[in-house]
């Protein structure tokens, strides 16, 4: 018979604590998603259910095409993914280009700027609604979907120029200057040492950029007037005030709203394990 060590034991209790805390930390967060699939597939005009109520008997899939034929969904999935799809890269841009050059000044200033970026994120959004509506209506961008890409010009949000920052900063310097005697300028250096070396942040910033722009709610309600020019976090309002009784329909559309987002996730989620190098951090 092999004796276990207490050594090998002790690890071997570890792991299994660690797997337990981590499905229990899975759970947290998949079950409300599990009961709201479940609850779009109620039937609608019946009593809610006392209890939790998993699979739903009958299971209603025509929710689904009731709300298609309530709102113009797919009017609203395109406004949004246009959105999405012109403000994503350039914030990627402008954020990995402001990021790249915060890391190549010197110690005293990155800090300076570092501390601005950070006291920018301190300053409420709340308080930059009027001003920005303000000037969006003197250069006449009210009721544009332009209008909602404006802020990916200016990077979006401090936050990411800070993910960039961190991932720059983590490229050996050696690295930079073997470009500068190669001839590389600023902008050869940005596009093809930084870039292909910070590819994990420029993943993880594109994915919280594309959630941003998917799920943002107030700008789209303080710019846009027109049902046309509406985004999907616009069509979820509108069925909450067509059927605000009607749960099984509104967890439906939330299930639509929601359902890109996730995909998104799940092809992306690989790199945010990864390092410069693209090796992920969990095999080491």
């Amino acid at each position: 018979m092999k004796l276990t060590s207490p050594e090998s034991l002790r690890l071997d209790l570890t792991g299994a604590a660690n797997r337990i805390l981590t499905l229990a930390v899975v759970a947290v967060f998949l079950l409300p998603l599990i009961w709201a699939v479940s609850a779009s597939l109620r039937q609608t005009g019946v009593p809610w259910p006392r209890e939790l109520e998993w699979i739903p008997d009958p299971l209603a899939w025509q929710n689904y095409r009731s709300v298609f034929e309530l709102l113009p969904v797919l009017r609203f999935a395109v406004n949004s993914l246009f959105i999405v799809l012109l403000a994503v890269p350039l914030t990627v841009i402008v954020a990995s280009m402001t990021g790249f050059a915060i890391s190549q000044i010197s110690r005293i200033w990155r800090r300076r700027v570092l501390a601005f970026s950070v006291m920018c994120m301190l300053i409420p959004i709340t308080a930059i609604w009027l001003p920005r509506f303000i000037l969006y209506k003197e250069v006449g961008l009210i009721n544009r979907r332009l209008v909602l890409i404006v802020p990916a010009l200016m990077g979006t949000s401090p936050l990411y120029v800070l993910l960039f920052v961190w991932a720059f900063l983590r490229v050996p310097r050696e690295v930079y200057d073997a470009a500068r005697l190669d001839g590389a300028g600023p902008i050869r250096m940005w596009l093809g040492v930084a870039m292909p070396l910070g590819r994990p942040a420029i993943v993880s910033v594109a994915v919280l950029a594309s959630v941003h722009y998917w799920n943002s709610f107030i700008e789209p309600l303080l710019y846009i007037r027109t049902t046309d020019k509406m985004v999907a976090s616009q069509g979820l309002r509108m069925l909450y005030q067509l059927e605000s009784t009607n749960w099984p329909l509104i967890m439906t559309g939330a299930i639509l709203m929601i359902a890109p987002v996730l995909l998104l996730f799940v092809f992306a989620q690989r790199y945010f394990l990864q390092d410069s190098r693209g090796q992920s951090v969990l095999g080491r």
